[in-house]
């Protein structure tokens, strides 16, 4: 049974960021499904992207929309609920009710907005990894994530060789590449340069009800990159908004009005803030960073490595991933890993929307003997 339990934990002993600042304080909100064996052998920990949130699966009572990976996570889904036991955590510097740049900084009594550190993957998955053995959890099945998600699986599997049997990572990179930031900085210079941002000190009030524009703008800029130009053929090709003449200056068409429908509706419910610093994270993560080499900075890695590339993937293109496992065979780490390239003309996004062409690969990964 799927049986969702949303919680949050508050932990009061500091958390020591790579930055070299400290939060003194923090909040983790999350969501587990299925039921914790007596063992405790049966958890995965489901990692979420830049704009996900700990509710990856089921829906609330009187909520319309399901958790953003309901296709494969619940009874009898790829990521079976009645075998497993699954934990997604909101990510530090998310606004769906971990600690971010709108929570009180102890310190001040006041909101942090610009004062809030910025955080990396290993801070992020560090303070995971405390809730987690807060709850009992030392060991896992299997961690699972795609994009920002699965930056965080392969810092798990680097930091915390010990912890997952199972590394399982799709449509991501072990560094962020300048076509992916650049894609980013359209929507941290919309968000800065957006007068109504007021220096991060807007009314967060005044965001919920009427949104942020430049947020709106960054993030048509960044649904560009989600898909890819084939999947904008296919889902628009040029189609005209019916309500719109041809030769109206402003006249739409089918295309626009989806990315003005997504990034209108999209600043409504994130926090502009929140999405600068989880932007920023993308920006700085670089598995390499502490290493010589992609060689030196994968040898930690004991879990049997699972990597899930998309042929039309712009953000993180498939070469991202399979140099990964090029490099693993370098190092005779051939039988530990996997690399499967799912033929798909969706672009980025095809690991949330396009579930049927690899819930399969996720199942026999899940179920792949640990050497």
């Amino acid at each position: 049974m799927l049986n969702l339990q949303t919680n949050k934990i508050k932990f009061t002993q500091p958390l020591y960021l790579e930055s070299g600042r400290i939060l003194s304080e923090f909040e983790l909100a999350y969501e587990t499904y299925g039921q914790l064996n007596a063992e405790k052998s049966n958890v995965i920990v489901v990692c979420h992207a830049l704009t996900g949130s700990h509710h990856a699966a089921g829906r609330y009572e009187n909520d319309s929309k399901s958790g953003w990976w309901d296709g494969l996570i619940g009874d009898d889904k790829a990521i079976d609920t009645n075998e497993f036991f699954v934990i997604c955590i909101n990510i530090l510097g998310s606004c769906f009710g971990s600690t971010s740049p709108l929570s009180i900084n102890p310190s001040t009594k006041k909101q942090y907005r610009l004062n809030f550190p910025v955080l990396t993957i290993s801070d992020v998955v560090k303070a995971q990894v405390r809730l987690l053995h807060e709850l009992g959890i030392y060991h896992a099945h299997a961690v699972v994530g795609g994009s920002l998600g699965g930056m965080q699986a392969l810092c798990y599997a680097i930091e915390f060789p010990d912890f997952a049997d199972r590394v399982i990572m799709m449509a991501s990179t072990y560094q962020t590449k300048a076509w992916a930031i650049a894609f980013n900085s359209i929507a941290m210079q919309a968000i800065k340069n957006d007068a109504n941002f007021k220096n991060g000190l807007y009314d967060e009030n005044d965001i919920a009800k009427n949104g942020l524009s430049g947020l709106a703008y960054g993030r048509m800029a960044g649904h560009i990159s989600f898909l890819s130009p084939d999947s904008m053929d296919a889902k628009f090709g040029r189609n005209y908004a019916q309500t719109d003449g041809l030769y109206e200056l402003f006249g739409r068409f089918s295309v626009d009005t989806y990315m003005e429908y997504n990034g209108y509706g999209f600043a409504k419910r994130f926090d502009p803030l929140s999405y600068l610093y989880i932007t920023k994270m993308m920006n700085i993560f670089d598995c390499t960073r502490h290493y010589d080499s992609l060689k030196d900075a994968l040898s930690p890695i004991r879990a049997q490595l699972s990597l899930f590339a998309f042929r039309n993937d712009l953000l993180f293109r498939p070469e991202c991933m399979s140099e990964i496992y090029k490099t693993l065979c370098e190092m005779g780490r051939t039988q530990s890993c996997e690399y499967i390239e799912i033929d798909s003309d969706y672009g980025h996004d095809a690991f949330l929307v396009e579930i049927e062409k690899f819930d399969m690969y996720v199942t026999r990964a899940l179920k792949r003997k640990v050497k």
